[in-house]
This record gives C-alpha cells, structure tokens and sequence, in this order.
C-alpha cells in the first residue's frame, strides 16, 4: 500500500512533491514519529512515511501510525533483548524494501542494528540520540548527563553504524541543565528539542537524496 497522494483531514498530498520515501523502527509510544508525521502532514518534511515497523506488538507506535494513514506492522523480534535475530531483520528488510523506501529512520528503536539492516541501506539510516554525543552514549543518556553534573544535555541525530550511537553527527540541539532538575524534568525538555530537530534533520537529509538523482 503506496501513502504518496494519502488524503488526511485537511491536507491533500502531490506525489511529485511528496520526495524520498523512509521507513520508520520504533519500540514505544512514538512520539519522535509523531513530531514527523506532523510535519509530513504540514507539508513541511520533504519526505514521506511509507510504513511503520516494530519489534514491540503493543508499542503505542503502530496504532499511532495507522492513525496517520501508515501502514504499520509488528515484526517478532526473536529471544534476544538487546537485538533482533538475523531473520528477523531480514523480515525487516523485505518489509522496507517492499514499501519501496529511501532511507530507515529510527524513532526509539530499542535494538541493536546489526549487518542485514546496515548493508540493505547504507549511509541511510537515521536516529536520534538524547545526549550530545560522543557524550553519554548508550542507555538514558539524560541521566548520566545529569549524574555527571553536565552543564547541558541534549540530542543528536546521527547515521547509524555497526557501532553503539557512533556514527557520522548530522545534527544537534542542546539543552541546559537546570538547578533542581530530575532525571525525568531533563528527559521531558530533551524530548521538546528532539521533536523540532528531527523533523529539520530529515527534511534536509531528504534534499540531499532528491539532489543525488
């Protein structure tokens, strides 16, 4: 099922305008995802979703992206908590390549990216990491920055490698870090950045795509 010329309340599509199709992994609620299908539905993304995957069955991203108008799938992720079987993103990868995308962005995604992923797109896979990396890679990344007594915190978005959040920076938003901040009060004003900068990352990861062809 194409979504280029998708009729939502409101706004109507020109595929010859619609640009680059992606691809979006997400294991929770999806609010990264939200903040692009706002801006695909503003007409200001540059790009358009063209399915929603996950490795979560009940991860509010799915019904958020049926809601869109995007077809969304759960895809069985194996015994593994940190990573998908090989099969398993090569379920992925079909999936993808049947939807026809352009590049994969990630929007919380809670698994490891390993080989099938990478090499079916690469140099095209996107994701948004909520620190300014090379700081605070890894797991709650808003956290370590405030245990480390970090003057600011943040978010990136970055290429995705065979490494953990290593890849090539294209983008970044920083946040202060406030007296009397929690863990949570930092995580919530990180996520206000991620959802303007995402869009704005992709839009212009997208114009670079349309200006290869």
């Amino acid at each position: 099922m194409s979504t280029l010329g998708t009729q939502l309340p409101g706004v109507s599509f020109c595929p010859e305008a619609a640009g680059p199709r992606f691809g979006v992994l997400g294991s929770g609620k999806g609010s990264n995802f939200r903040a692009l299908a706002e801006a695909w539905k503003s007409g200001t993304l540059g790009a358009t979703p063209a399915i929603v995957l996950s490795d979560i069955e009940t991860a509010g991203i799915l019904p958020l992206g049926r809601e869109f108008g995007i077809p969304s799938h759960f895809v069985p992720p194996g015994p593994f908590r940190t990573k998908m079987t090989p099969e398993a993103e090569e379920e992925l990868v079909r999936l993808l390549r049947e939807a026809k995308v352009d590049f994969v962005v990630l929007a919380g995604f809670m698994r490891v990216i390993k080989a099938p992923l990478l090499e079916a797109f690469p140099g095209r896979i996107l994701n948004i990491h909520p620190s300014l990396l090379p700081a605070f890679r890894g797991l709650e990344a808003w956290r370590q920055a405030l245990e480390a007594g970090a003057p600011e915190a943040g978010c990136t978005v970055h290429l995705v490698d065979a490494g953990v959040d290593t890849g090539k920076i294209l983008g970044q938003s920083s946040v202060p870090v406030l007296a009397g901040d929690t863990a949570e009060s930092l995580h919530a004003r990180i996520q206000v950045a991620e959802h303007e900068l995402y869009p704005r990352i992709v839009r212009k990861f997208a114009e670079g795509l349309k200006a290869e062809k």
